[in-house]
């Protein structure tokens, strides 16, 4: 792939990266609570979630999508490789996790039947002491957990400031308005700072981008809802007037 499209395309592959990031978080934490109330997590979801050369998953394409957004933006500094790294980071943990999951999912429930089985006191030891490598999976499964709950907090620190310059990407600001209960839910008390830190003190701005790409592509509808949440935000704004005036001159032509 030529760096002149993946820079061409530029714009929607951060509206990517930040879409995979959001559809992990919310993925993985679902997981990561299964495994915080039983012990557990779900092996074909993790699976599912890394994918394979052929077929990639979600934590897989975030990666490639990472290596596209920062590799080759010439004005990309120490947060975007970190972020870089980090998003990278979070799919390689994942691999582990899988793995880890796959031997406590098929393997535990074997040992546990051999264990209750009829042994003799040699082969108790041995599967005793096989069991007890087994046990320590749970515990790695704890490690890699934690440390990919880390990354990801680390990650919603970093993604507001480095998206800043993209506070004129159209697609990112659909997509935030678009999926804007997902959006919240991974950022939860932080989500007021992304948004003050990608739009600054103009938060209408996000919903006029909204509502523009919406409009462009048919969707008119929604982009009137977007509209109506730039005029709550900011009423009196050039650029919400603008917008307005394009709908309203839209709604007109459709009514007569």
């Amino acid at each position: 792939m030529s760096k002149a499209w993946i820079q061409a395309k530029h714009p929607e592959f951060v509206r990517d990266l930040f879409k995979f990031f959001c559809q992990a978080c919310e993925q993985l934490e679902l997981q990561f609570i299964g495994f915080d109330e039983n012990g557990t997590v779900q092996f074909e979801v993790i699976k599912d979630l890394v994918g394979v050369e052929m077929n990639k998953g979600l934590l897989w394409r975030m990666k490639d999508t990472a290596h596209h957004v920062f590799r080759n933006d010439p004005h990309s500094q120490l947060g975007g490789k970190l972020l870089d790294w980090a998003l990278g980071y979070i799919f390689h943990e994942a691999t582990k996790l899988k793995e880890d999951a796959y031997q406590k999912q098929n393997y535990a429930p074997w040992f546990h039947k051999l264990h209750e089985g009829e042994l003799n006191e040699s082969e108790k030891d041995i599967t005793d002491q096989l069991f007890q490598v087994l046990n320590q999976t749970e515990e790695s499964m704890r490690r890699e957990i934690d440390r990919i709950r880390f990354i990801i907090d680390k990650c919603r620190q970093l993604l507001p400031y480095y998206l800043h310059r993209y506070n004129d990407n159209v697609l990112l600001a659909r997509y935030i308005f678009s999926q804007n209960e997902l959006v919240k839910a991974v950022f939860g008390d932080e989500y007021e700072h992304l948004i003050s830190a990608i739009y600054e003190d103009r938060p209408e701005r996000m919903f006029v981008l909204a509502s523009q790409s919406l409009r462009k592509g048919g969707w008119m509808d929604e982009a009137c809802n977007a509209l109506d949440k730039a005029l709550a935000e900011n009423p009196t704004s050039r650029i919400v007037l603008q917008e307005k005036k394009i709908i309203d001159n839209w709604a007109t032509r459709i009514n007569t």
